[in-house]
């Protein structure tokens, strides 16, 4: 079996950060979320993935990922350019495809529990397809499945006005080469894309079995800063506690904190877990960082408060009020003219800002 992650699109509900980047390299808990993909596909037996790339800096995804062979993967990358919708994407990766069964996943998804006992299921019962779905409260956003008694697929839809269920469709969709000539044969929808859904449909008319399987754990999708933030917060609950930077005396450390080397927690501060701070940061003095915070490599903070948030890397925040909520891109500085009442900033921050609060 292959892998096929989905790299592209535009990001146009997480700009200014998408402006510099792909989406799929935003980091949570300070791993590119594209990582916990890739991770997921090896994790379940597949190492030789294909990587669409969109037009948004695609060289920074290549940058990343080089060859695959330090994630334990063999990658080919394939330029679909301007997103023109999953099914789309598939077709881009039909020669690399081949005739091989293959595992779709979306690079802004994050998922406990990974994937192999779905993988383990459509191999063994040999399922034409079958799609992973997830409890939502908000359907109506989302393509949504309708089963039947045994959990096979009845119907799909993208984004109903009145869902007939609450199972999302999760961006992870395992397939073969019967799908091509459906999606070769489909339309563009209002979004002038593919449809992943509507290609699915399609085949289940024909006559194929489309299995559903239903996360257990929980499931992001990546697409909005709340999001972001939400699958940060659930991947630093799981965290343990490891020490690896300097802690000076009068600093302290409360709860799973993961500190990376090189860094230093100068005096008068305080890190309170679940938080993460990579390498080569100055923490303090005077400093309050977290809970659910991640740090990136290489960044200062002096005299700041920031709490459930992320900050990439190579930012300055210094003697700022309480921030909050926050995701603030790399190359930042945050200073502030002087205190005044306590309050709380929530900011959404591209590369190579500069604030003054």
């Amino acid at each position: 079996m292959k892998g096929l992650i989905l790299a592209g699109g535009h990001g146009t509900r997480l700009r200014p950060l998408t402006h510099t980047g792909p989406k799929q390299l935003i980091p949570l808990a300070n791993k590119p979320n594209i990582l916990y993909c890739l991770e997921d596909l090896r994790d379940a037996g597949i190492t030789d993935i294909g990587v669409i790339l969109g037009d948004i800096l695609p060289e920074k995804v290549r940058e990343l990922l080089g060859d695959g062979s330090a994630y334990g993967v063999r990658l080919t990358y394939v330029v679909q350019g301007f997103p023109a919708g999953i099914a789309h994407a598939i077709l881009c990766a039909e020669s690399f495809l081949g005739d091989e069964p293959f595992c779709v996943y979306l690079g802004d998804n994050v998922l406990k529990g990974g994937i192999r006992e779905m993988v383990r299921e459509f191999e063994e019962h040999a399922y034409d397809a079958e799609v992973l779905l997830c409890h939502v409260p908000n359907p109506e956003k989302f393509g949504v499945a309708e089963l039947d008694a045994q959990g096979n697929i009845r119907s799909l839809v993208e984004k109903p006005k009145a869902p007939k269920g609450d199972l999302a469709l999760v961006g992870i969709y395992l397939l073969r080469k019967n799908i091509f000539p459906i999606i070769r044969g489909l339309k563009p929808s209002w979004r002038n894309e593919l449809e992943i859904t509507e290609a699915l449909d399609a085949l289940r008319k024909e006559g194929a079995r489309l299995k559903a399987h239903t996360v257990t754990g929980w499931w992001k999708d990546t697409g909005k800063p709340e999001d972001i933030l939400e699958a940060n917060h659930l991947l630093l609950d799981g965290i343990e506690k490891r020490i690896e930077g300097t802690v000076e005396p009068d600093a302290r450390i409360e709860g799973r904190v993961r500190i990376a080397p090189g860094t230093v927690v100068r005096s008068g501060s305080v890190i309170r877990g679940p938080t993460v701070i990579g390498r080569d940061c100055v923490i303090g003095p005077n400093t309050y960082v977290g809970p659910f915070t991640s740090i990136g490599d290489g960044s200062r903070l002096v005299e700041a408060d920031i709490e459930a948030s992320i900050v990439i890397g190579e930012c300055v925040i210094e003697g700022t009020d309480k921030i909050v909520n926050s995701l603030i891109g790399r190359h930042t500085t945050i200073r502030s003219k002087g205190k005044g009442l306590p309050r709380g900033h929530q900011l959404v921050l591209g590369e190579n800002s500069t604030v003054i609060l």
